[in-house]
């Protein structure tokens, strides 16, 4: 293969998938948007955001990087088995940091902002916020990401190619809404 051809290949595969990503980010802002109210209701609820959606891309997308690696060794079959001793533990691992990373954001974002003296909400609102958006961003983007890289890798692609803008999309939108949820579910509940 040529080098033009790989490049063009690489094009094939990764702009269809480039497209709905710039799309996702921008229904994800669409959202945030949206959530004047929640932002308003929850002082330090808006400097949890970007710390909350990187570790999404971070966590999602090393879910990712794991699963194409076994899936190029021949570790792993492309397939959901929980069966698979490697695949279930990718997946706990990536869940359990990706909650635990959540929760500890938002202690860090209380102390930062406590620290400076700037209007925060309680601890237990920002921990409860980021615990419930963590683990239900966490169940959704887990489910998206080892569906895209095994039905991916079945049709002939390489899950490289595809985990890293899906898993930023996917974790775009999801994190968003997800927070949006969490929000009113602690607030519903009376902040914690």
């Amino acid at each position: 293969m040529t080098v033009r051809e790989v490049a063009a290949e690489a094009y094939r595969e990764a702009l269809p998938v480039l497209a709905v990503s710039g799309v996702g980010g921008l229904f994800a802002g669409v959202v945030l948007g949206g959530m004047e109210a929640e932002l308003q209701a929850v002082p330090g609820l808006l400097m949890l955001v970007p710390a909350l959606l990187a570790t999404r891309g971070n966590v999602y997308g090393s879910l990712g990087a794991r699963l194409a690696s076994a899936l190029h060794q021949g570790l792993i079959e492309p397939r959901l088995n929980l069966d698979d001793e490697r695949l279930r533990g990718a997946i706990a691992a990536a869940l359990a940091n990706g909650v635990l990373v959540s929760l500890f954001a938002a202690v860090l974002a209380f102390v930062v902002l406590a620290v400076l003296g700037r209007q925060v909400a309680p601890l237990g609102t920002l921990v409860g916020i980021a615990g419930i958006a963590g683990l239900i961003s966490g169940l959704l983007l887990t489910a998206a990401v080892v569906g895209v890289v095994f039905l991916g890798y079945r049709r002939g692609y390489n899950p490289d190619t595809l985990a890293g803008p899906v898993v930023t999309t996917t974790g775009d939108v999801v994190g968003v809404a997800t927070l949006l949820l969490a929000t009113r579910i602690v607030l519903g509940l009376g902040g914690l």
